[in-house]
């Protein structure tokens, strides 16, 4: 037995007892392989890294606006009241921008991403919200005080909030420029609601308007509550006459103004240089809309990439939105989220995370209820909920999978450094990350892991549009292949993963490809032989990958991705 010795890990390749079958013959260059893939989306290439724009890097104070809304109603820097001591959370703007972004186009590229999603470009309220709930420590739907930091309170879908551009920087200026930095632009967009429309002690300006692209309004709740909405008043049947959200106000689908108003809006950033789309609440909207308004966008750009939250762990309801005869676009998703936080999570509870077992369900790879899960945006934090609650090696162990499992990834900002590890809405999720932090990436254990895997994702093609066949999913442990076999691409990359405080042993021989194997991460290439197999240690949370560049040969492979390939995609003609 041969041993190879490389970055923490020991590699051996041990052949049979018995003398080696004779090598099996890879099909010749007349015969057509099977296509062996789990996409062929073009998006799949490139991981995302999410920002919310206020709270990544003030690039240019000048349009801070420090003194919008007054002294009582002012926007900007508004604590969060009620925190714990040495902890802080903000609901006001505090300065990020698109020169922030733009500034830091190297520093996202070069961890690995090929995306950068951001929040809602659109006009928000001038001054913060008097209606509501007094927002508090840790509070959900407690706007009162809040201001639309976020983007997510919108007024005109047309108009550029005033906090994002700068002189010679706007939306079209930042798509551009992060282009020119080999990054696409994911753009944010609502039409599921507005800006909060009532319970305030008085009407204020802008809160539950909307305004076209002219300036001329064309929806106004006037501080109704819905049920006292009159449909008979064009202002107010632009709306719907129930709760939604908190005291948004909830976008009436049925009018026949709302579904031109928002493709129209989504048209103009399209032209201005958005590569996609992230789909705000879908859920709270009927099929219906989102079949009709997916439907015009793609039919002036055909296979346009877009991608909807359904908050929701049932992946049976959020399935219903990859279905062609829906939306037929790709999610969020949120039940292979909930796998991730079990099982990489809970380091303030001191509780051991569950095994890789747990992710046998959720990744639906044969018979699931999605179109196709292959095509699903992964992740394990968000603006929305809980910052992921690990260790510094559970930060490592969570990227290690992310960036090789099935799926497309997502990574929420400062997660590259464990930022605000655990801190829930309102106490410290949406915090300001900062150009000090940014600067400072470089010397976190968990950003350095990620850039390594990340960049290995971004230069594989088997990680991003592989079919993934799990040989070991159990305990601190798993193993799986991605097999893609696809036009002039023949690639088999083999993972494993090893979560645990202590190095692990592995000899896959299952499946096992015959043909050289290149370490991903240092080391000599192996010359597997049929019959053979191929063993590993693995450090301590730390991820093994191995590359073959040749076509699928090995019989038992064959029958396993044929399987795979004919029971991945559901509700989808290939």
């Amino acid at each position: 037995m041969r041993a190879l010795f490389f970055a923490g890990l020991t590699v051996a390749l041990a052949g049979c007892t018995n003398p080696a079958p004779p090598p099996t013959a890879h099909p010749t260059a007349s015969a057509k392989p099977a296509a062996y893939y789990g996409t062929r989306e073009p998006f799949a290439a490139d991981a995302v890294y999410f920002l919310m724009t206020d709270r990544f890097v003030n690039g240019d104070q000048s349009n801070d606006h420090r003194t919008q809304g007054g002294k009582t109603l002012h926007t900007f820097d508004r604590p969060t009241p009620g925190g714990p001591p040495g902890k802080t959370d903000n609901v006001g703007y505090l300065g990020g921008d698109f020169r922030g972004v733009l500034d830091n186009a190297d520093y996202i590229k070069d961890m690995g991403f090929g995306a950068v999603w951001i929040t809602p470009i659109v006009d928000n309220p001038d001054e913060s919200f008097t209606g509501g709930e007094p927002v508090k420590w840790g509070g959900m739907w407690t706007d009162q005080g809040k201001t639309g930091y976020h983007g997510y309170w919108g007024v005109n879908f047309y108009k550029l909030d005033e906090h994002l551009p700068s002189k010679g920087l706007d939306f079209r200026g930042l798509t551009k420029g992060l282009k020119s930095h080999g990054l696409k632009t994911v753009l944010d967009i609502v039409d599921n609601h507005g800006s909060p429309a009532y319970t305030m002690p008085k009407a204020q300006p802008k809160y539950g308007k909307i305004y076209d692209r002219d300036g001329k309004l064309v929806a106004d709740h006037m501080n109704l509550p819905p049920e006292k909405l009159d449909p008979d008043n064009p202002l107010n049947a632009f709306y719907n006459r129930k709760g939604g959200l908190a005291q948004l106000s909830d976008i009436n689908e049925n009018d026949p103004r709302v579904l031109p108003y928002f493709v129209g809006a989504t048209e103009q950033w399209i032209g201005q240089g958005a590569d996609a789309l992230r789909i705000d609440t879908i859920g709270w909207m009927p099929h219906a809309y989102w079949h009709a308004f997916v439907g015009q966008i793609r039919a002036k750009h055909p296979g346009f990439f877009m991608f909807g939250e359904a908050f929701d762990f049932d992946a049976n309801k959020i399935a219903e939105h990859t279905w062609p005869e829906n939306a037929g676009i790709s999610v969020l998703d949120f039940p292979v989220q909930k796998a991730m936080s079990e099982v990489f999570g809970g380091a303030s509870s001191g509780k051991p995370g569950l095994g890789f077992e747990r992710f046998e369900e959720p990744l639906h790879l044969k018979d699931g209820p999605y179109a196709n899960p292959y095509d699903l945006m992964t992740f394990y934090d968000n603006h929305d909920m809980a910052r992921l609650d690990a260790t510094d090696d559970g930060f490592v162990d969570a990227n290690n999978l992310l960036f090789t499992m099935r799926g497309i990834p997502v990574l929420y900002y400062g997660s590259e450094t464990g930022f605000e590890r655990g801190a829930a809405e309102h106490a410290g999720n949406r915090n300001y990350y900062g150009q000090e932090r940014i600067d400072a990436a470089a010397d976190s254990r968990i950003y350095r892991q990620l850039r390594r895997i990340a960049k290995l994702r971004a230069s594989t093609p088997a990680l991003q549009r592989g079919l993934q066949v799990n040989i070991e999913l159990k305990g601190d442990r798993a193993a799986f292949y991605r097999v893609l076999q696809d036009g002039k691409t023949h690639q088999i990359a083999l993972v494993l993963l090893n979560k645990g405080g202590t190095a692990q042993s592995f000899e896959v021989r299952q499946a096992l490809e015959s043909g050289r194997w290149v370490p991903a991460f240092g080391g000599a290439p192996i010359e597997a032989i049929p019959g053979g197999a191929l063993h590993a240690v693995v450090a301590p949370h730390d991820v093994a990958v191995f590359v073959l560049d040749a076509p699928v040969s090995d019989a038992t492979l064959k029958t396993l991705v044929d399987r795979e390939m004919a029971r991945a995609r559901r509700h989808v003609a290939d």
